[in-house]
């Protein structure tokens, strides 16, 4: 198979969000970025923050054609989000690879969905915490950088799909900086892809969700905002607290305090923490939430 093969399995995905719905705000009520076919049938892949809460979903295919299509289901903990299309795109899906094999300084292509691409190299595969209660053990990242990175495939050396866009980062080091690419990898999405298909979401409790976006700071965990509405607005938290332990167990970085939140107990138990705010230590307690309770649920079709 050719890379122009492989585009072909690439679509353009552009949705319309209610202007009151809950991620309105934050990620706009026109998105637009990149899916992948990735069964018969026309079962499209994309990065979650494309398609959550939407009202309507369109597909472009490389040839032109604009079908609708609906969300089959989101999944919050690795970002990924499926669609289905609502007209046959008659498109052979995009082959798995492994992501546990490619290497740091793998040659690799991340393509979207109008047909642009960027030729890349792996240049990290690490940890990733996202300022938005979000965290991959191990995600992998590119360079150059690919501008219309959201839902873009990131295709291997093989031609196999290792995983989607994410973000725009930029990376650091040696007096300079660099414009580099998150991707969610591949190997993410077999486990829960059955339960996706068939439930539109992952069949397990879900995480304590607190409505805190933070930033990391030498070690230290600082509260960029909160959500309106949300477990941490209700409990008190402001912008410019550093949270410094949660149960009595001192965070440790981004990461450490988001795995303390996750193991506190299930969505709606008590997280009491103890913060710095203006000089001063006080303590709080925040009743955290399942984060889906504040989305609009997809319109079955």
């Amino acid at each position: 198979m050719t890379i122009e093969q492989q585009f072909r399995s690439i679509v353009a995905v552009r949705s319309s969000i209610p202007e009151d719905a809950f991620t309105a705000p934050t990620l706009g009520t026109r998105r637009e970025g990149s899916g992948v076919i990735i069964r018969e049938g026309s079962v499209v892949l994309t990065i979650g923050y494309l398609i959550i809460e939407a009202e309507e979903v369109w597909l472009t295919s490389h040839d032109g054609r604009v079908v609708p299509a609906h969300v089959l289901g989101y999944d919050q903990e690795t970002g990924f989000g499926l669609v289905q299309a609502l007209s046959p795109l008659d498109i052979p899906p995009l082959e798995f690879g492994d992501t546990a094999k490619v290497q740091v300084g793998d040659p690799v292509v991340l393509a979207d969905g109008s047909g642009g691409f960027v030729r890349a190299n792996i240049v990290a595969k690490q940890e990733f915490a996202g300022y938005w209660e979000y965290l991959l053990n191990e995600a992998i990242f590119i360079a150059p950088a690919h501008a219309a990175w959201g839902g873009a495939a990131l295709i291997g050396a093989d031609g196999r799909l290792l995983g989607l866009g994410s973000l725009l980062l930029q990376m650091a080091g040696e007096g300079h900086s660099e414009d580099i690419n998150m991707v969610v990898p591949i190997d993410l999405l077999p486990p829960i892809l059955d339960d996706l298909l068939t439930r539109g979401q992952v069949d397990k409790p879900p995480r304590p969700w607190l409505g805190a976006f933070s930033a990391e700071n030498n070690g230290s965990v600082i509260v960029m905002s909160v959500a309106d509405a949300g477990p941490a607005a209700r409990a008190g938290l402001r912008r410019g607290d550093i949270i410094f332990d949660i149960r009595n167990a001192r965070v440790d970085g981004l990461a450490d305090f988001y795995r303390k939140i996750w193991e506190s107990g299930p969505a709606g138990a008590e997280i009491p923490m103890r913060i710095v705010r203006d000089g001063r230590e006080r303590w709080l307690r925040v009743r955290s939430a399942d984060r889906r309770d504040f989305l609009r649920k997809p319109q079955l079709q």
